[in-house]
Parts: C-alpha cells; sequence; structure tokens
C-alpha cells in the first residue's frame, strides 16, 4: 500500500510467478528490475518445478515478453527486466508437454502464463481444481499460446478486482504485479 501510494500507482493485477523455498527465496532463476536475484536452476529433482522441461517467463526492458525453456535461457542475449524460472512447461512449440496425460487424476489448482503471437502476456488461474493436460489444453486450443508455463498449483493466488477476484493473503514467494500510473490531478 504505501510503496505504491509513494510511487503514484495503483495495482491492477497480481499473481504469485513461480515456486518458492522454505524461506520464500524464489524456486530457480528469478530477476526482477534488470537485477537477478535467484540463479538458473538447471538440475534435476523431484516435483513440478523439475518435471523437465522447464521454463522462463521473460520480459525484456523493451516490453517484450516471452516464455523459454530454461536450457534456452540466456540473459546475455536479451535485455531482461523481469524473468521468473519455473516448472513445468504447458506448452512447448505448439505441443502440449509430453509428460501429461489427458484423463488425469492429479488435480490441483493451478496458475500460468502464456504469452500471444501478437505479444501479449496471458495469464490464468483454473477456478476448480484441473489436470496439467486440460490446463495446457486451454493455453494451447482456447488462447492459442505456443509455449505456455506453469507457475504453481494449490496455494495459486491471483488479484484482479475487475474480475471481482481478491485472493491474496497469506505468505507467499514471487509475485507478478501490473501497475497503473494514478491520474495526476
Amino acid at each position: 500500500g504505501k510503496l505504491l501510494a509513494s510511487r503514484q500507482a495503483e495495482m491492477l493485477f497480481a499473481m504469485n510467478a513461480g515456486m518458492y523455498q522454505p524461506d520464500y527465496q524464489a524456486q530457480g532463476l528469478f530477476v526482477s528490475k534488470g537485477k537477478q536475484l535467484q540463479e538458473l536452476d538447471l538440475k534435476d529433482g523431484e516435483g513440478n518445478f523439475y518435471l523437465k522441461p522447464n521454463g522462463v517467463f521473460v520480459i525484456t526492458r523493451d516490453k517484450k515478453a516471452s516464455v523459454q525453456l530454461s536450457q534456452d535461457y540466456s540473459a546475455s542475449s536479451q535485455n531482461v527486466w523481469l524473468a521468473t524460472q519455473s516448472g513445468p512447461m504447458l506448452v512447448i512449440n505448439g505441443n502440449i508437454h509430453p509428460a501429461f496425460r489427458e484423463g488425469s487424476s492429479n488435480l490441483n489448482i493451478r496458475n500460468g502464463v502464456g504469452v500471444l503471437s501478437s505479444g501479449q502476456v496471458v495469464f490464468a488461474i483454473s477456478r476448480q481444481e484441473v489436470n496439467f493436460f486440460d490446463f495446457a489444453s486451454l493455453f494451447r486450443d482456447r488462447l492459442g499460446c505456443d509455449n505456455a508455463l506453469y507457475l504453481d498449483g494449490v496455494i495459486s493466488k491471483i488479484y484482479a478486482p475487475t474480475l471481482g477476484r481478491n485472493d491474496l493473503g497469506g505468505q507467499l514467494g514471487p509475485m507478478i504485479a501490473v501497475l497503473s500510473p494514478k491520474a495526476l490531478n
């Protein structure tokens, strides 16, 4: 609240933006305002984050957004303003992640991000528990995203007053927020 007021801005949207460690630090790469706070994690491990391929959501300083495979991410070739790593990828070059199974009983609330061919960023959160295949199908078939990234599940939260959603509260790790400059009188 105070930080936003001092910047003459209003929060229009916020969503948790990836998985985090017990100390609430981002799991994997996290870049905020051009500063890398956590390193890219290409290791193997257990859990959704490590269900390869995983990916990175990137916004450059010139406001271009993309979802990339983690192994393809290179900060040096892009002027990165914001980046968050998560996993698994939902859609990879127009294909649903090969590990996902139609009709799977692995159900959870899920949220994710994709980028349309126009460059517009789309975030989605399920209203009810859904499996990975159906959630990935939303991004590919309904939204038309060639690449989309799973951000989190179970504790997924969104603040979107225009949609009547204010789920925020509690302890969360990395967040993405959209701010709008307030009209100055």
